[in-house]
């Protein structure tokens, strides 16, 4: 079994590299369906999740391509509308083509995707999408098939601003006769990645970063470049390692634009945090002061990927700090691990109270989903002595090469094959 050894309770002080945002490859990877041409997805991170979408799309009949930081995608010899258990069981967004085997396809047959065990995650919303465009979306068990005869243009609205939803609608629409206008739609910065990387295509797409998008079906597509945006979870993560630890810390490729809400966190518990021309710096020294109540929202709020790193953060903050969970159910699962540290954190439900302590001491903890591998490595690294982190595959799902960046900022962590 593989591990994280950390050697903690050292401040940071180095440079970190920010990779491209898994949360917005995933659907660009997804979009690549829609095309026939040849799509070149730049700054394309290596994780996990982006091998099981190139399994996926090669599953399909697409040809990919890795070069460096650049995935080339070819679709014009996609012959498949389905995919394999396996591979929907693999990751959570395999559910965005849906909507792409639907718009190039007419079809698709699918099964309940996987992912982190964070709770309810249903899938109601995306079939209802499908079937305001006229397709008959079905779900027996946990197989899902969709047929369209003809997509046609809609106007119609979320019952919750989806991102997942939001996507798929969006490719979905890709294939549609006339206009759709999808009202309560999500305004995630992946969202407008996406809106963005669709006109590069071809695609008429307008109104992303609003409540309101629109998309002009049946545009021509084109092959195309297109680079994709920083991860803005990726940075939340080594923001709340630096803050945690102390230190001085410049996160090369970070964008500030897309964190707006976990930056003034971290600016309320003493935090500096500079734009710089290439990135983001972070200094922090001595105990940080309680933020206040931090409970997460749909964008623009505070992202809920981004609790529990930073929730790690202020474990050995100089008071207590609530935070609250509305979007999943079970995305307090980091908090028995931390306790095993020494943390002080009383739970209520979705709502968990951490009391700040003057010392961490290392343990053995197991990461259960991706963001509570973050938030046990953000802890771990603040705790005197060694910590071991189990659950590595959680981690690899999102975080590029995490071991070598951190050491790269002065820390002492090892990933270790057992």
């Amino acid at each position: 079994m593989e591990a994280y050894l950390i050697d903690g309770g050292r401040p940071l002080d180095g440079v970190m590299e920010i990779h491209g945002a898994k949360n917005s490859v995933l659907p660009i990877m997804a979009a690549c369906v829609c095309c026939a041409g040849t799509c070149e997805i730049r700054n394309c991170p290596r994780i996990s999740d982006v091998e099981t979408a190139v399994a996926i799309l090669r599953h399909l009949g697409c040809r990919v391509e890795r070069r460096g930081g650049t995935l080339a995608v070819d679709a014009a010899g996609l012959a498949r509308c389905d995919i394999p258990a396996k591979l929907m069981r693999d990751m959570r967004s395999s559910i965005l083509f849906l909507g792409a085997l639907l718009a190039r396809c007419g079809r698709a047959d699918l099964v309940l995707p996987g992912g982190c065990a964070l709770g309810a995650r249903p899938v109601d919303l995306h079939l209802q999408a499908m079937g305001r465009l006229g397709a008959r979306a079905e779900q027996a068990g946990d197989r899902i098939t969709c047929r369209a005869g003809a997509l046609r243009g809609q106007e119609f609205t979320l019952r919750f601003p989806s991102v997942g939803a939001t996507e798929n609608a969006m490719l979905a629409a890709l294939g549609c006769r006339g206009t759709v206008v999808l009202r309560n739609a999500a305004r995630e910065p992946e969202i407008v990645d996406l809106a963005q990387f669709l006109r590069v295509l071809g695609a008429q797409v307008s109104g992303e970063g609003t409540d309101r998008l629109t998309v002009q079906g049946g545009a021509p597509l084109h092959g195309a470049a297109y680079t994709v945006m920083p991860d803005r979870i990726e940075t939340a993560t080594y923001l709340c390692a630096a803050a945690g630890c102390g230190g001085d810390v410049f996160l090369a490729g970070a964008e500030r634009r897309s964190l707006e809400a976990v930056i003034s966190v971290l600016g309320r518990s003493g935090c500096q945090i500079t734009e710089e021309a290439s990135g983001l710096r972070i200094q922090a020294s001595g105990r940080l002061t309680p933020p206040g109540s931090v409970a997460t929202a749909p964008h623009p709020g505070f992202p809920t990927d981004a609790q529990a790193p930073v929730m790690a953060a202020m474990l050995r903050a100089a008071g207590t700090t609530g935070f609250t969970e509305t979007i999943f159910e079970n995305r307090m699962r980091h908090v028995p691990q931390l306790r095993r540290l020494g943390a002080d954190i009383t739970l209520y439900g979705r709502r968990a109270v951490v009391r700040g302590v003057g010392t961490l001491r290392g343990a053995d903890m197991e990461a259960t989903d991706l963001r509570c591998g973050a938030a046990l490595i953000v802890a771990a690294l603040q705790a005197e002595g060694e910590s071991r982190v189990t659950g590595v595959p959680y981690i690899r799902r999102g975080y590029e090469a995490l071991a070598e960046n951190l050491r790269n900022a002065g820390a002492a962590v090892t990933l270790q094959n057992e």
